[in-house]
C-alpha cells in the first residue's frame, strides 16, 4: 500500500512545532488533517510523530501490522497510576496471556444476562424524572453506567455512593487528561497539590475495588469455594493460564479498575451525545419513538426485542461516529517497520486520527449532519475497512464493545418511551477533548413525559 505523505516543512515551526496548535484545538487539526495525506508528519517539541489519517493506514497500524506497534509510553506513564497493567496499557505476550485471561466474561450469553439488571437501573434513572424538570442528562447517563457497571460486571452495588465516585472519575480523568497534553508530565514522586489530589483519588478507587475483591475472596478462606456469580469478577478470579495458575489480587484489581473506568465512561458520553442529538433532529426523534411504539408498544424492552430496534441501534452508531467518546488513540512502534511507504523508526509515535476519519466527507457525505439513515448494512459493507471506528480495531479491539452497544440500546428503549428531551434554551454545547469526549458544559436537558411507567 502507498499512502499519500505531507511534508510537514518543520523548520518554518516553534520550537514547539505543531504542539502548541495540537493541544489548544485538537479536533479543529484533526478534522484538517486528512486533507493534507493520508500520513502526516507532525512535530511535538523535539519529537516526530505521524497522524494516520485514511483507513488503509490505520488499517495497517490497528490490524496488518498491529504486531509491530504497543501502545505509546507516554500513555502508559500516564495510566499505569490508574490502571496498573490492565489491558488498556499492556502489551506483548502479558497482554495476550491477559485477553484470554478476561474475554471469556464478554462471551454473548454472559453479556445477555445483564439485560434485565440494565433494564432495572435505566427505570430507577426514570423514577427520578419528572414532567417540566430540568436535569443535567450528562450526571444521569454517569450514575446509569457507574450502577450498570458495578453490579453487572462485579455484582456490586453502589447506591448511595454514585455522587462520590463519579466525582472521583472525574478528577482522576482530569488530572489524566492534563497529564496526557502535557509534553513532560510531572513525575508522580513530585508533591505537588495535584499530584497529591491524584493519588488521593485513586488510592479512594483502590479501596473500593479491592474491598469487592477480598469479599469475593473471603468465602474461600472460609472454607469454601469462589462461586460464578454471573459477573466479570467470578471469571476474572476462578480463570487460570495454561501453567493452572491464577490471577494475583494486583492483576485483578488492574483488570476491574479498567473495566470499572472504560465501561461506564465511555457509554455515558455516547448516550450524552445521542439524546442531544435526537433533540437537535427532530424527524430523526419522530422516527425513533416510531419504532419504540411499534416494537414495543409501551412495555417494558427485552433482550429478544433489542434486534427488532434496527433504527435504534443506527442511531447509536451515527452518534459515535458524530461524537466518537475516544476520539482519537496513539500507538508506538516498538520495532523498525514501514507504514504508508515511509519507514518508522522505533518509538516513532502514529496518532490513530479517529475524529478526522469519522468526519472525512469522500467517506461519508455531509458528514457533520446526524443521519442515523447511512448506517444500513449495504453501506456499513462498503465502508473501507477502519473506516468507522468506535471501540477500534484489530487485536485490541474494544473487549466490552457489545456491552456497550447492548447497554446504549436499552437506556434509549426505557427512557425514550416514556419521555421527551429538550436541550435547554440558551445552553452551550461544545465537544471537550478530555480522555472521551464530553460536552464542555455538561448537558442541561428540560423532560417532558410522554406516557407513563412501562408496563
Amino acid at each position: 500500500m502507498t499512502a499519500s505523505i505531507a511534508r510537514d516543512g518543520t523548520r518554518t515551526l516553534s520550537p514547539a512545532g505543531h504542539m502548541r496548535r495540537f493541544f489548544d484545538s485538537p479536533l479543529e487539526m484533526l478534522a484538517e488533517s486528512p486533507s493534507q495525506g493520508d500520513l502526516v508528519r507532525w512535530r511535538f517539541g523535539p519529537f516526530r510523530v505521524f497522524a494516520a489519517n485514511s483507513p488503509e493506514v490505520i488499517h495497517d497500524v490497528l490490524v496488518t501490522n498491529a504486531a509491530s506497534y504497543y501502545k505509546s509510553s507516554s500513555t502508559k506513564a500516564v495510566m499505569a497510576p490508574l490502571l496498573g497493567n490492565g489491558l488498556f496499557v499492556n502489551d506483548g505476550d502479558s497482554w495476550r496471556t491477559q485477553r484470554k485471561l478476561v474475554s471469556p466474561a464478554f462471551h454473548h450469553k454472559r453479556i445477555a444476562a445483564y439485560a434485565d439488571l440494565m433494564v432495572d437501573y435505566a427505570q430507577s434513572v426514570g423514577k427520578t424524572w419528572q414532567d417540566g424538570a430540568e436535569i443535567d442528562l450528562e450526571q444521569f447517563m454517569t450514575d446509569y453506567t457507574i450502577h450498570v457497571v458495578s453490579k453487572s460486571l462485579f455484582d456490586a452495588e453502589v447506591s448511595g455512593q454514585e455522587t462520590e465516585l463519579r466525582e472521583v472519575i472525574e478528577q482522576v480523568l482530569r488530572s489524566v487528561d492534563e497529564r496526557l497534553m502535557t509534553l513532560f508530565p510531572t513525575p508522580m514522586w513530585v508533591p505537588s497539590a495535584k499530584i497529591r489530589r491524584y493519588k488521593a483519588a485513586i488510592a479512594r478507587l483502590d479501596e473500593l475495588i479491592y474491598q469487592i475483591i477480598a469479599d469475593r475472596r473471603a468465602g474461600k478462606t472460609s472454607g469454601q469455594n469462589i462461586t460464578d456469580k454471573g459477573d466479570a469478577l467470578s471469571m476474572l478470579l476462578l480463570s487460570q493460564d495454561e501453567q493452572g495458575s491464577g490471577m494475583t489480587d494486583k492483576q485483578v484489581r488492574d483488570e476491574v479498575m479498567t473495566l470499572f473506568g472504560a465501561g461506564h465512561e465511555t457509554t455515558s458520553r455516547a448516550l450524552t451525545w445521542t439524546w442531544y442529538l435526537l433533540s437537535q433532529n427532530p424527524e430523526v426523534e419522530q422516527r425513533f419513538h416510531d419504532e419504540l411504539q411499534a416494537v414495543l408498544g409501551g412495555r417494558t424492552p427485552t433482550l429478544e426485542d433489542l434486534a427488532q430496534l434496527t433504527y435504534t441501534e443506527q442511531i447509536v452508531k451515527e452518534s459515535m461516529r458524530l461524537y466518537p467518546p475516544a476520539w482519537v488513540t496513539t500507538r508506538q512502534a516498538h520495532q523498525d517497520t514501514t507504514l504508508g511507504g515511509e519507514p518508522v523508526k522505533k518509538n516513532n509515535v502514529v496518532i490513530i486520527n479517529i475524529w478526522g476519519v469519522h468526519h472525512n466527507p469522500n467517506l461519508y457525505p455531509d458528514p457533520w449532519a446526524f443521519k442515523p439513515e447511512r448506517f444500513t448494512p449495504e453501506f456499513e459493507k462498503s465502508l473501507p475497512k477502519s473506516a468507522y471506528l468506535p471501540f477500534g480495531n484489530g487485536p485490541r479491539v474494544c473487549i466490552g464493545n457489545a456491552f456497550a452497544m447492548m447497554e446504549a440500546k436499552i437506556a434509549l428503549a426505557v427512557l425514550g418511551q416514556r419521555f421527551k428531551l429538550s436541550l435547554k434554551p440558551g445552553h452551550p454545547v461544545e465537544p471537550q477533548d478530555m480522555f472521551t469526549l464530553r460536552p464542555k458544559y455538561g448537558m442541561q436537558m428540560h423532560v417532558t413525559v410522554r406516557q407513563p411507567e412501562l408496563a
